[in-house]
């Protein structure tokens, strides 16, 4: 039986080639995945290639995967025109480039991907967008890159996060969800609309400590209404920071920098911590359902956009 290849190990073999060929000069980054999808899938898989990388009218989807036409071989690329984010085209064409490494074989009439898939990264939401995210993150946003502009004890604000996003030529969303991947401090996403948690993520040393919010298989999360998800009238040209006390956002006080996503139609909080010890040990680490003191009785899940 053929053991179906990794997203970090498709990632890692295409980087060790484009760090071969382009070494940390000024060309290195961002991916130019049009031009990497067609070169690689040509020498690699010649009766297979990718053929086509374009934009088009694919309404309610941001981007696909689809087989070439009967009496055509290989595979096309295409990504909604209508988006005009440099940043949201990119990783969505990284998305789609590892549905053809990872997933062509298994659907081999293609795929469509909403808005939504490009920025779920968590296990809970669909494995094959998940494995998608992963390759993504790994080909755009190498983490020994990442790591050399910002360090991972430092404590980034949402323009240090926009810098590396402008970097890899990816969103915003996605610059942050590789950050976490990463850093020691504990740290908090929130993504938010009209006042609920749309989904969150924690990270290492956050989620060790009980900082985060389950938002699967729940009713949804209210944020705190003195948040700056909220109180967009606190914002300044759409961002803002404000420190909270304890058991505001979470248990332990914690500062908030949010950005109001005119794009997305979501507001972004990242939550920084202080340190504070691990709550469970490692063999715990995963998401336990005991986070719930936000949640109300009442109200439907608004999730249509990531």
């Amino acid at each position: 039986m053929t053991t179906r290849l990794s997203p970090h190990r498709a990632a890692n073999d295409l980087t060790r080639l484009l760090n071969a060929a382009f070494g940390t000069g000024p060309d290195r980054f961002p991916v130019n995945v049009a031009t990497v999808a067609k070169d690689y899938s040509n020498q690699f898989f010649p009766e297979d290639p990718i053929t086509l990388v374009k934009g088009d009218a694919l309404p309610n989807f941001d981007g696909g995967l689809y087989k070439a036409p009967p009496g055509k071989k290989g595979w096309g690329i295409l990504y909604n025109d209508a988006i005009t984010s440099p940043g949201r085209i990119n990783f969505t064409l990284g998305h789609e480039l590892g549905h053809y490494l990872l997933h062509r074989l298994l659907f081999p009439d293609g795929l469509e991907c909403r808005p939504q898939d490009m920025v779920r990264w968590d296990s809970e939401y669909a494995e094959i967008e998940h494995e998608a995210n992963v390759f993504a993150a790994g080909l755009l946003m190498p983490l020994d890159d990442f790591r050399r502009q910002i360090d991972g004890r430092s404590k980034p604000s949402l323009d240090d996060l926009g810098t590396c996003a402008d970097r890899y030529r990816v969103s915003l969303i996605a610059a942050a969800l590789r950050w976490l991947e990463y850093t020691e401090r504990r740290a908090v996403l929130v993504v938010s609309r009209d006042g609920y948690i749309l989904w969150s993520r924690s990270s290492a040393s956050a989620l060790k400590t009980g900082a985060y919010f389950k938002t699967s298989g729940r009713p949804p999360i209210a944020v705190p209404s003195t948040s700056l998800a909220v109180r967009s009238d606190l914002l300044v040209k759409s961002k803002g920071v404000l420190p909270h006390e304890a058991d505001v956002w979470l248990h332990d006080p914690c500062e908030e920098m949010a950005l109001l996503s005119d794009q997305y139609d979501f507001t972004i909080s990242l939550l920084h911590l202080d340190n504070a010890s691990p709550r469970w040990g490692r063999d715990e680490e995963e998401e336990q359902d005991v986070f719930d003191k936000f949640a109300p009785q009442t109200g439907m899940r608004l999730f249509e956009q990531g």
